[in-house]
């Protein structure tokens, strides 16, 4: 807790310079030269370029043990900030609109505080540093890379800042098992005849037909999944016609699917394929499906998650960590490496409503408390080191009164 303490404000350094020079989805050049370059100042063994501009640090402890991993994602999102910030995006049209600076400045100091302790560290740590976590998906390529690999990875944690559960700041969200939502797609594509607004019966209407499919699709949530297992049909946008009095021979509709269990996200997709091309067929169309499976759901290992939690206990105090009473619906790609390794990702509270920091994710005016870089820092530090086997930094004393 003191050694984050004490580097905080070179956490805030870190996180506001990558906050000036957002990149988005996987060309990261510049920010993964920049991690690159801090890991080896630390002196950590480095790898670059990683399933695409992913970076990968690897810190070997004087004693032998285990091999934890530590992952941030790096990539922002092609938003233009409007948050007046002094150091603000200095790229329009690109903006940190979902904390992902200060994931990758508080892993930065995680690495600096345990490389500080090489000599009495068991085990090693690989800091894993993904681009394109908000598309098209930077973890799998990593993986597939050798991230995980030599040497191999044994557990893994993760975390998100934001306002996503109404926790006062500095507070922390875990949850064991189900975290986060599979986030799969699709495309219906409608073909029916087109022809003059005033003859309709000489046509195969294809707005009427899309509307009929995208109410129909409703149904597969609200009658042929069990209302007590939670899913997500939303059909996104419907794009059909060009004029008021010209009937359409085509409609495209696009939408994504959510849920948490891998054979409910195959029903839900054998179902939507089936009613899009029923509907279709007995209005006299045709419907074609192209479903594009995206990420799989998180689930964190509860036996990991609930060792993080008496961790941040005694960090935080017991009214400080929280155990969330539901998942959410976003997806995030951290998914793949929870399916690879056992491990948790869990939620620290960065909004602040005294400070004006209220703002959702992928707003133009999202940020975050700053305040609570240290305490991301302190948490992953911690864990590493009791996680491969070392005696507690600290003991625990009265809860903080504060950050």
């Amino acid at each position: 807790m003191e050694a984050a303490k004490k580097i905080q404000p070179l956490l805030i350094e870190w996180r506001r310079h990558l906050h000036q020079q957002p990149e988005i989805g996987g060309e990261v050049p510049e920010t993964a030269a920049f991690v690159a370059e801090r890991l080896r100042e630390m002196g950590l063994t480095v790898r670059e370029k990683v399933g695409g501009f992913g970076v990968v640090g690897l810190l070997e402890g004087s004693y032998p043990g285990r091999t934890l991993a530590i992952r941030a994602d790096m990539d922002a999102l092609p938003v233009t900030e409007e948050t007046g910030l002094p150091f603000a995006s200095k790229h329009p049209g690109r903006m940190h609109a979902c904390g992902h600076d200060g994931h990758t400045a508080i892993l930065l100091g995680t690495a600096k505080i345990l490389a500080a302790q090489r000599e009495r560290l068991k085990g090693k740590v690989k800091f894993i540093f993904q681009p394109a976590e908000e598309g098209p998906g930077g973890a799998k390529p990593m993986i597939e890379d050798g991230a995980l690999s030599n040497p191999p990875v044994e557990a893994i944690i993760g975390l998100h800042l934001g306002v996503i559960w109404d926790l006062p700041p500095g507070t922390v969200g875990v949850r064991p098992g189900p975290m986060m939502a599979s986030t799969d797609r699709f495309e219906i594509r409608i073909k029916g005849k087109g022809g003059h607004g005033a003859m309709p019966h000489q046509t195969v209407d294809a707005v009427v037909v899309g509307a009929q499919v995208v109410t129909a699709l409703q149904t597969i949530v609200s009658r042929r999944v069990d209302p007590l297992e939670p899913a997500v049909v939303t059909v996104g946008s419907l794009h059909a016609g060009s004029t008021f009095n010209v009937i359409a021979d085509t409609a495209v509709l696009q939408g994504t699917v959510r849920c948490f269990q891998e054979a409910l996200r195959e029903k839900i997709r054998r179902e939507i394929e089936m009613i899009a091309r029923g509907v279709a067929a007995g209005m006299g169309a045709e419907a074609t499906v192209d479903y594009l499976p995206g990420h799989p759901p998180l689930i964190n290992d509860p036996n990991f998650t609930e060792f993080f939690a008496g961790v941040a206990r005694d960090i935080l105090g017991e009214k400080r960590v929280v155990t969330l009473p539901y998942p959410t619906m976003g997806g995030e790609d951290m998914s793949y490496f929870l399916n690879a390794v056992p491990g948790t990702y869990f939620f620290l509270a960065s909004g602040n409503p005294a400070k004006g920091i209220v703002y959702p994710h992928h707003h133009p005016k999202f940020d975050i408390d700053e305040d609570v870089l240290w305490l991301g820092t302190a948490l992953f530090a911690e864990t590493a080191w009791r996680w491969l086997g070392n005696a507690p930094q600290f003991s625990p004393g009265p809860e903080p009164a504060g950050d």
